[in-house]
């Protein structure tokens, strides 16, 4: 029976442009983006960000001396957005209908860049933030560790208090899930940008 469901956050409650990103990153100033960037996963001091390994401000140092310029906290975060086209309010709402019945979380490769936005009431057009909707966030850059290691899916187990067979994984990235999966989570991949709630509705009775 699952307890807890846990969801991604771009491309499952946000449909992702990537392409979007790495052209505003391009406007900044930044000579092929692409070798930094990428749907899942970062290089560079874009992983680290995302890990946790640098903070805001050293990111945005770093980030000028590619761009041979300065860098402020606003504009590295309008080029993180880019990646962000559309929130998924109807979405989200109906996970409120499953809140009595299960716990929900997000795990995501995110930064503070995203979430200084996501987690104010800009967020949504009803004024509500991405904590509204959720029991428990799990953030890469706070956490210290990314998917697709296996280390994230442990921590977020145990600092969640988490039973991996009790836990479905909902996610847009088949390596994420495959490394859930390795970790005993139950999972569900879906599309970026999709209706999933059939698929999760499905995938609920699967597992009863």
């Amino acid at each position: 029976m699952i307890k807890d469901i846990v969801f991604d956050f771009g491309g499952v409650l946000t449909t992702i442009d990537t392409e979007r990103a790495l052209q505003r990153f391009r406007d900044l100033g930044v000579e092929k983006p692409e070798q930094y960037i990428n749907s899942y996963c970062q290089k560079g001091p874009f992983f680290e960000l995302e890990n946790g390994d640098i903070d805001a401000d050293e990111f945005c140092r770093r980030l000028g001396q590619i761009c041979n310029r300065e860098i402020t906290f606003e504009q590295a975060k309008d080029a993180w957005l880019g990646f962000l086209v559309e929130v998924h309010t109807t979405l989200l709402e109906h996970l409120q209908t499953l809140r009595g019945s299960y716990r929900l979380s997000v795990l995501s490769n995110t930064n503070p860049f995203i979430q200084s936005w996501a987690l104010t009431k800009d967020f949504t057009p009803v004024g509500k933030s991405l904590a509204d909707y959720f029991d428990m966030l799990f953030f890469s850059y706070r956490m210290h560790c990314s998917k697709p290691s296996s280390e994230i899916y442990c921590k977020m187990l145990a600092d969640g208090g988490m039973r991996a067979e009790e836990t479905l994984f909902v996610d847009d990235s088949t390596k994420n899930i495959e490394a859930a999966r390795e970790v005993g989570i139950r999972t569900l991949l879906v599309e970026n940008g999709e209706d999933w709630r059939e698929k999760l509705s499905n995938a609920l009775a699967q597992y009863k």
